[in-house]
Formats: structure tokens, C-alpha cells, sequence
């Protein structure tokens, strides 16, 4: 089966290293972090709730209920799904990439030939790689994220190399 959800980890540098050298600390320590990303994912999932509801076009408000953090060690949020959304009630999941980069085409019932002569467009014109929501709030928010992480990775270390917890 397919996936019907959109997953992004903010990008943080020397990830990789840190979360190898988790490895060899306890599985409470793995689990200290992941409740920190998570909150950290859950206050970049309002944002980009917001930015998806204001700039997704006239999908985003339905798209924008179904963004939502995910637990892991990195913060992630996740968008899309198989909820049935708007008047026409289609998956969420068929509606995200045309409210988030636009469509140059028509798709679903508006591709229909009765429709051929409209002259209103399903979204908004596509723009190549530059996305009108979600995205823009994930790239403005991953230093401040990015900061805020390295300083949970380092309270976490603290605590469990000092014995305690």
C-alpha cells in the first residue's frame, strides 16, 4: 500500500553523530529525547497548521486538520492522510501537493469534459519546488528548532551521565 501522509524531520546539523552516540546510552534516555522532539514538533505543527489554513488556497483550512507531530528523536510533523475532507469528500492525501505547490492541469471530478470551458482553476498555479504552505514555515522555524533541540540533547546528557534518572 502506498503512503497516504507527507513526513518531514526538520533539519538539524550533526544529527546523525549525536543520535549514534544515544546508542550507547539507556533506553530511558532514548525516550527523554523523543518526548522533547515531540514537543517541539507539536509547537511547529501549530505554525504550520496556521500557515496551511491561511495559505493552502481553499483546501488548506480541511488540509490544515490534519497536520499533527510525530514521536521520534528528531522533531517531525506530518501532514495528509487518508481522512476524507471537504465538500466533495476526497482523502486528504489526493488534495495535499495541489494546495501546497499548485497544478498547472485539472484533476478528479473538475478534469471532467462538462468542465472543459470553466474558466476557475482547482488550485493555484504551480510554481516548481516553491511551495505557498507548510513548507516555507519548516524552513523559517528549523534554526529555532535546530537550538532548541541541541539544548534538550544536552539536558538529556547531562542527566544520565551524571547517574541520575
Amino acid at each position: 500500500m502506498a503512503k497516504t501522509t507527507l513526513t518531514v524531520k526538520v533539519h538539524i546539523d550533526g544529527v546523525r553523530e549525536i543520535l549514534r552516540a544515544f546508542d550507547v546510552l539507556p533506553k530511558d534516555a532514548q525516550n527523554a529525547i523523543r518526548e522533547h522532539s515531540q514537543a517541539l514538533a507539536r509547537k511547529l505543527a501549530v505554525k504550520a497548521q496556521v500557515d496551511v489554513s491561511v495559505h493552502g488556497g481553499p483546501q488548506g483550512p480541511n488540509l490544515a486538520s490534519t497536520v499533527k507531530a510525530v514521536r521520534d528523536r528528531v522533531p517531525a510533523i506530518q501532514i495528509g492522510g487518508t481522512r476524507r475532507i471537504g465538500r466533495h469528500r476526497a482523502p486528504a492525501y489526493g488534495q495535499l501537493f495541489g494546495a501546497l505547490f499548485g497544478m498547472n492541469s485539472r484533476s478528479g471530478w473538475f478534469s471532467a469534459l462538462k468542465y472543459k470551458s470553466a474558466q476557475g482553476h482547482q488550485y493555484r498555479e504551480h510554481r516548481g519546488q516553491d511551495a505557498y504552505a507548510f513548507f516555507p514555515v519548516i524552513e523559517r522555524e528549523a534554526a529555532t528548532i535546530s537550538r532548541e533541540w541541541h539544548a534538550a540533547v544536552d539536558d538529556v546528557v547531562r542527566k544520565f551521565s551524571e547517574g541520575g534518572v
